[in-house]
């Protein structure tokens, strides 16, 4: 299913999503190191991409992967430290990180435990160094794994938070106001920038969010879900689903 929402894929249940997530990751690394010499993705929190790393994980999975020349970043992360229970970084190293060959330097974690405009800052100040970056350049991922939360958030960009509307920075610190803490995420212009952008969505729980992204009105942009203001610029939007939250699409 393809509109100019995305490209949809909807699989049986969450063992064949979590397959098809895993043939998509080891994919785009291959290609991307074959032309360029590295990987670079970016990988999201939550159950499904848990489910998601531990399959990658796998000896079988593993070794489809040239660990030596992908680097893994993150697209958010909580305002806690890397051993927290909370934290994305923690998740992707318990599930994935620890499990397969690849450099330390390679990982690139949110400092999730320093105060959020300092963590932001240097993990921008990461993202320049290690793509090189012109001024007012954007860094263009490989892909971008992306979640999506029951109130239309993506990464840590919540509905009617200041982050939706940063333009000129690459990661900011987010005020979530209805959570009562701190985010720190990556903004619009990187996500848009990235060559394959994929939203990753489990679950029957799922299934109403998704209808309102894929099927809503879009003609209101400051009505729009944040979920729905990504927008690659040049590059691939998919939409990885299960039949659970695929339920209530009607196209």
């Amino acid at each position: 299913m393809s509109s100019e929402r995305g490209v949809v894929r909807i699989s049986l249940d969450k063992a064949q999503l979590t397959g098809t997530a895993a043939d998509l990751f080891v994919n785009v690394a291959r290609e991307a190191i074959e032309q360029r010499g590295r990987a670079d993705i970016a990988l999201s929190g939550g159950s499904t991409p848990r489910a998601l790393f531990q399959f990658l994980a796998t000896p079988e999975q593993a070794a489809r992967v040239d660990w030596g020349r992908a680097h893994l970043w993150f697209g958010d992360e909580r305002s806690v430290g890397p051993d927290d229970p909370e934290s994305n970084y923690g998740m992707a190293r318990d599930a994935l990180i620890i499990h397969v060959p690849i450099p330390a330097a390679n990982v690139h974690r949110i400092e999730g435990e320093l105060p959020p405009a300092e963590a932001a800052s240097r993990y921008e100040s990461a993202l320049r160094a290690a793509f090189a970056l012109a001024p007012g350049a954007l860094p263009r991922f490989n892909l971008i794994f992306l979640g999506l939360g029951p109130d239309g958030h993506t990464a840590s960009l919540f509905p009617g938070t200041a982050a939706l509307d940063v333009t000129d920075r690459l990661v900011v610190a987010n005020h979530v106001p209805q959570l009562n803490t701190d985010r720190i995420t990556l903004t619009y212009p990187v996500i848009d920038a990235a060559a394959v952008v994929a939203f990753l969505v489990a679950g029957e729980d799922k299934a109403s969010m998704v209808a309102q992204i894929l099927e809503g009105d879009r003609s209101d942009f400051s009505q729009l879900f944040p979920s729905q203001r990504v927008a690659p610029t040049n590059g691939q939007l998919l939409w990885l689903l299960d039949m659970a939250a695929a339920g209530q699409l009607h196209e």
